[in-house]
This record gives C-alpha cells, sequence and structure tokens, in this order.
C-alpha cells in the first residue's frame, strides 16, 4: 500500500482509497496492453467499480486531483517515489488532466469507456482529453473529466446545463475580467451562482490571498491557482485598456499580499525553470513593479538561481521610486527596474551563475572579520525596518524578515504594538495573519509563564481560529491559568458554542468542567445546550460547573439546588447553600434536615445548612428547630436546653432571625438569653438574620 503525505504534515490516506488507486492504475494498464474485450480488461473495471461504490456509500462524490508525478485524493497527495501511482500520475497529467470525479451511482459500462479512453496515450489522439471539449470530457453520467489547460482551467464543480440569460452575462465579460472571476473562484472554492459571480468579479484581492495563505496546501489546488496566474500574466503582457489595467491593479496587490512560503510553492508548482522564466518575463511587463519584486525572489528560490541581497535591495528601492518617487522620476524607475528583471531572467541558465572557484572566494570573504567596523556593521533593527516598510506600504523580504525575527523573540508585544499603531489597510492585515496563526498560539501557550496579555491579543484578532489552542491548553493548565484562559475562550463569542459542544461529548472530566466554565461566562448557552445532563455526571467537579449554570435560569434553579444539596461532595453542598439563602424551598427544606445528621458532612456546613432552613416558614420547619435547641430533660416543668454544638446554635439562631415572634419560640429564646454561656445568649438575642 502506498504510504501517502500532505505538505508540511504528516498524513495517511486510508487503505480503502490507496487500493482504489492502485486497482484504478493497475486497470488502466490492462487497457494499455490488452485488445478490447480481453477478460483481464473486463474483471479490471468490475474491481474498480466494486471499490468505487464501497467507497461512494460513505460521500456522494470523490475527486482524484493530479499533480504531475502524485495524486491528490481528500487532501492527501501519494508519494512521488511510487511506481504504480506515479505512473497513473504521469499519464493523467499528459492528457491535461488536473482532477477526474466519480458520483454515486457509478456503473461498470461507466468505468469501462473511461479506462479505454483514458488509457490510449495523449500522444496517439488528434489532442490530450483535457484540450477537448465538454462533450468528450462529461459523456457519462457519473465520471467528469477536468481538464488542465490554460484555456479551460478549473477544478470547481460546474452546472451539466447553463441557464441562457448566465451564458450572456459571462460572454459579455473581457478575458481579463473573466480570468480575475475564474481565479477568485477558484481561490475562495465558491459555487457558481449568480450572486456569487458578482462577488467573485468584485472580491478584494487581500480575501483572495488570505484564502490562498489559508489553504491547506495540496498540490491539485495550487495548480489551479498558478494555472490562472501564467493566463494572468499572458494577458497583461499584450493588452491594454481600462479592464486590464484593474485587472494589473488585482492581481499585483494580490501577489504583494501573499506571503513568501505560499508564493513559492506556488512558484514550485508553475512548471519547469523554462516556464518559470517565461511567467516572470510576462509578468515584468504587465504587473506592478511590487509584485515583480515578489515574484523574481519567489521564482528564483524556486529555481534554485542566485539573487544576492545587494540586488534585492536595489529592486527594492526602484519600486519604491517608481510608485512613490518624484513625477519625473517614476518613468525611469518604473522602466530600469522591468530592464533589470529580464536581463536577469533571460539569464537564467546555471543553477548558480557563478563559477566555483568566485563563488568560494565569495564565500570566504562573506566570512572573514573586517579590518574595522563602520556603520554598516550594525544593521538596522526589525522594529525600524518595518516601521519603515509601513510608511512605504511596501511588504518586501526586507519586512517579513523583520517580522520573522521578532516572532522568534519570547515576548511578541512591541511586535504587536508596532502593527497596532500602523494604518488600518490590507498590509496590516497581511501582517497580521502572518503573526497570529494557531501554531503561533500554541507556542505562548507552552511558555512558562504564558503572556496573557499577548494571547489576548492574538486571540481578539483570530477569534474561532484560536479556540482549539486554547482548549489544548485548558487541557493541561492549572487552576492559577484556567481563569484567565477561559476568559480568553469565552472572548471569542457565541460561534465558539458549537464547537464546545461538539468537544463536551469526546473530552476528559476535567477538561469538560473547563468548557462547562467557558459556556458560563458567555451571555447565553449555546443552540442545542442542555446543563441538566452533566448535573448528575460522574466527576464532582463537573456537576459543580453545571449547578452554576443551571442556578441562573429561572425554570432549572430550585431543582439544581435541590439536587446539590444532596451531593456527596461539600464543595457543591457549599455552592447550593450559598444559594439557597436567598429563599429555601419545601423540597430544600426536607434535604436540609436529613442533611443536618449526616456526619458525613463537616459540622459547619450541617450549621450552615440549618441556618438556610429556619427561612422556610412552615410548622414543620418551627418544630424541627425547636427539637434542636430543647433538650430531653425537664427542669421547672420547662425542657432544658440542649447541649451546645454548632448545629444547636445555628436552629438558635435561625429561630431568633426568623420565629422571634411565635410564642414557643419566645420561651426558648427566653431561656437561652438567660444562659451563662456567651455564645448561646448572644445566639438566642441576634436579630440580624441567618447569616
Amino acid at each position: 500500500m502506498s504510504r501517502v503525505t500532505t505538505v508540511g504534515e504528516s498524513a495517511a490516506l486510508s487503505r480503502e482509497l490507496s487500493d482504489f488507486l492502485i486497482e484504478f492504475s493497475i486497470g488502466l494498464h490492462k487497457n494499455a496492453i490488452y485488445p478490447s474485450g480481453h477478460p483481464l480488461r473486463d474483471s479490471a473495471a468490475d474491481l474498480i467499480t466494486r471499490r468505487l461504490n464501497a467507497l461512494l456509500q460513505e460521500r456522494s462524490t470523490l475527486s482524484l486531483g493530479v499533480a504531475r508525478h502524485q495524486l491528490i485524493i481528500e487532501g492527501v497527495a501519494t508519494e512521488e517515489n511510487n511506481p504504480v501511482l506515479r505512473d497513473l500520475a504521469l499519464r493523467l497529467h499528459r492528457h491535461h488532466l488536473g482532477a477526474v470525479k466519480f458520483s454515486q451511482g457509478v456503473s461498470a459500462e461507466e468505468v469501462t469507456d473511461v479506462l479505454a479512453t483514458v488509457a490510449v496515450e495523449a500522444g496517439r489522439r488528434p489532442r490530450p482529453l483535457g484540450l477537448e471539449d465538454d462533450d468528450v470530457l462529461a459523456q457519462w453520467p457519473h465520471i467528469r473529466l477536468y481538464p488542465l489547460t490554460f484555456e479551460q482551467l478549473q477544478l470547481l464543480e460546474e452546472e451539466e446545463e447553463e441557464a441562457e440569460g448566465k451564458a450572456e452575462m459571462r460572454g459579455s465579460r473581457s478575458r481579463a475580467a473573466q480570468l480575475w472571476i475564474g481565479l477568485a473562484r477558484a481561490a475562495l472554492a465558491s459555487d457558481l451562482d449568480d450572486d456569487t459571480l458578482e462577488q467573485a468579479d468584485s472580491a478584494d484581492p487581500v480575501v483572495v490571498a488570505k484564502a490562498i495563505d489559508d489553504h491547506k496546501r495540496d498540490a491539485a489546488y495550487d495548480q489551479v491557482v498558478v494555472g490562472y496566474l501564467l493566463q494572468i500574466a499572458e494577458e497583461l503582457k499584450s493588452k491594454g485598456g481600462k479592464e486590464a489595467a484593474a485587472l494589473q491593479k488585482r492581481i499585483s496587490r494580490l501577489v504583494s499580499t501573499l506571503q513568501p512560503d505560499t508564493l513559492h510553492n506556488l512558484m514550485e508548482m508553475g512548471g519547469d525553470v523554462a516556464q518559470r522564466r517565461k511567467f516572470v518575463l510576462d509578468a515584468t511587463q504587465g504587473m506592478a513593479v511590487e509584485a515583480v519584486v515578489d515574484l523574481v525572489q519567489a521564482a528564483a528560490d524556486s529555481s534554485d538561481q542566485t539573487i544576492s541581497h545587494s540586488l534585492v535591495r536595489m529592486l527594492s528601492k526602484l519600486a519604491v521610486h517608481a510608485d512613490d518617487g518624484a513625477p519625473l522620476a517614476r518613468p525611469a524607475a518604473d522602466s530600469a527596474l522591468r530592464d533589470q528583471v529580464h536581463r536577469l531572467v533571460s539569464g537564467w541558465n546555471l543553477e548558480d551563475p557563478n563559477p566555483d572557484n568566485y563563488r568560494k572566494a565569495l564565500e570566504k570573504m562573506s566570512l572573514e572579520a573586517p579590518a574595522f567596523r563602520g556603520e554598516d556593521s550594525f544593521p538596522a533593527e526589525p522594529e525600524r525596518l518595518l516601521a519603515m516598510g509601513f510608511e512605504i506600504e511596501v511588504l518586501g523580504e526586507p519586512v517579513w524578515r523583520s517580522v520573522d525575527q521578532m516572532t522568534a523573540r519570547p515576548d511578541l508585544n512591541p511586535l504587536f504594538d508596532l502593527l497596532d499603531a500602523a494604518n488600518d489597510g490590507w498590509m496590516k492585515d497581511a501582517l497580521w495573519r502572518h503573526v497570529a496563526t494557531p501554531e503561533r498560539l500554541e507556542e505562548q501557550l507552552a511558555m512558562a509563564p504564558v503572556n496573557m496579555r499577548a494571547v489576548g491579543r492574538m486571540v481578539a484578532r483570530m477569534k474561532l481560529a484560536a479556540s482549539e489552542p486554547l482548549i489544548a491548553a485548558l487541557a493541561r493548565s492549572s487552576d492559577t491559568l484556567a481563569g484567565p484562559l477561559l476568559e480568553q475562550l469565552a472572548s471569542i463569542g457565541a460561534e465558539v458554542g458549537p464547537l464546545l459542544i461538539a468537544r463536551l461529548g469526546t473530552s476528559r472530566w476535567n477538561l469538560v468542567q473547563h468548557l462547562l466554565a467557558a459556556i458560563n461566562r458567555m451571555e447565553q448557552w449555546p443552540e442545542g445546550f442542555d446543563a441538566r445532563e452533566f448535573a448528575r455526571h460522574p466527576d464532582a467537579a463537573v456537576r459543580r460547573e453545571a449547578v452554576r449554570l443551571l442556578i441562573k435560569v429561572p425554570q432549572f434553579r430550585e431543582q439544581a439546588i435541590t439536587t446539590a444539596l444532596a451531593d456527596p461532595e461539600e464543595k457543591n453542598v457549599r455552592l447550593a447553600l450559598g444559594a439557597v439563602m436567598q429563599g429555601c424551598t419545601a423540597s430544600q427544606a426536607n434535604v436540609l434536615m436529613a442533611r443536618a445528621n449526616d456526619e458525613a458532612l463537616s459540622p459547619d456546613l450541617r450549621a450552615l445548612g440549618i441556618r438556610a432552613l429556619a427561612g422556610h416558614r412552615s410548622m414543620e420547619t418551627l418544630n424541627w428547630l425547636l427539637n434542636r435547641v430543647a433538650g430531653s430533660k425537664m427542669l421547672l416543668f420547662r425542657r432544658s436546653l440542649a447541649s451546645k454544638s454548632p448545629e444547636m446554635l445555628a436552629a438558635l439562631t435561625g429561630l431568633a432571625a426568623h420565629w422571634s415572634t411565635e410564642p414557643a419560640a419566645k420561651e426558648v429564646l427566653t431561656q437561652a438569653s438567660k444562659s451563662s454561656d456567651p455564645e448561646i445568649s448572644d445566639a438566642a438575642t441576634r436579630r440580624g438574620g441567618a447569616r
């Protein structure tokens, strides 16, 4: 079975999916070498159909992406060195196919026909399958081939038949507008309806860049984006007019906003060195100068080319002068930059254009200690470079490097101060997205001690994206840290509610307690949540948090308090007693009478229960209190007082606070007030209430 991985993380494909890919590859191979009607071809189609139908029982569709030497299925890419799957990827790629989609209901006849069609080598057809029209690519009811050509590049699911009015609307748009719409749709993964069509047309380049940055890296997605970038660069090279100018502005802002790693990955997907060179040369003629500088750096990195830092600084300065320089200097700077990039890229023939001896000499010189130190020996600190970047609104390599240097420090607040002080705009948003990530939040939460000020500022930016790192930190946090983390989790707002509910059913007891505490800090319960099921949880801390939630809701308050009064955990009883002091019901009074004799409960809690019980106005309560105060012996025709205890003093205090006007209570209180024991006499004369 093939092991498969995704970029940047380890991931495994299920055995069923992996077996299907291998069988599909073997089926194509058999169709290529055996004639039509051969039993091995039929058996291969039957086996693939059975595997497909088994897979499609759990999903409505199954899409297979193609990336030169790899296959992408459910976001996971196969290893390039697997010979069977590499052969399948190459076969599909030679046909200019970007994806194959299977839908529920696929039949053996369809599979047989698809295998026979794709098995024919691309060179033996009039043209590759990906260059054919929809009558070839979509001829099967439950199997669809998607092209990977620049003219038809798409991975989105389109309607089989479009309304005539929609077709007319699309036809009226220029190619420049259509290319931007296609790129925006591919990046945002939107459905193709009229409303989305207009949204894609007017999509903010920063929003599109964020979607590309945030998308989990997979080769098929990157190929789609790169394909549109190649088309757009080609379009801008030769076209002019209002539509082309608008496209230039949008695509230049998008490229400048993309994070360097994202741009590097896209360049790697953009073909070989020659194709990357053509792309940069096209961009040099049509895109804004700032975007040209970013592209040439990314293309150089992905093509193993060497560009000196001095040249990068020179190009960046030319870009600044071309955009914001004096009116007379702008055209000259613009022309100089584009000419330098054109000459640079045109000369990319070797991986390192410097001869070995010259390169070694340069390396040695760079490592030698300088004979003296001048001002250049002290590079500008990252804070200054970042501030300068904001001032001239240039998001180049020095700014990214400065931000990365500052994020490597333990305290991120100085960086956050600079970001917050900057003017609102695309550059500020792009840098915040680069800084405030779940991974960086996890790093901050793993520090000892945790810098809660920095964490709070990240959470305020990330919102729901911060929830998983916060929950993970709660699961391992101490009681001291739990409170601040809960406040941050609750600050996300109502949108975190569904996630909290989902985690309640799968988390350990200590985390369940924290999740309930987070819900308690929210303005209202999440939809579908009911705390009553946790009021009888096996864990005492979970029950306590459930009671805190329930006593805030009038219809659940009485039952929650009554249940907690009978709880074996003293902390839960104490919580309930604090609530019952505000009013004791008959059912609660019965529980308190029973618990007054429960030796498993500490004397101070039994005494608090008696004081709370005294507030319930019933003759049963009065008689119970009198019996707790009076002893069993008779003295001068009166019962003597019971032996002093916390429970006896609490009952006496309750009589004085709530029953002093009752004749029977008056007699006992008068007798107790004359006691030589100051605690008894003081309790009998106390009128301040059951405190």
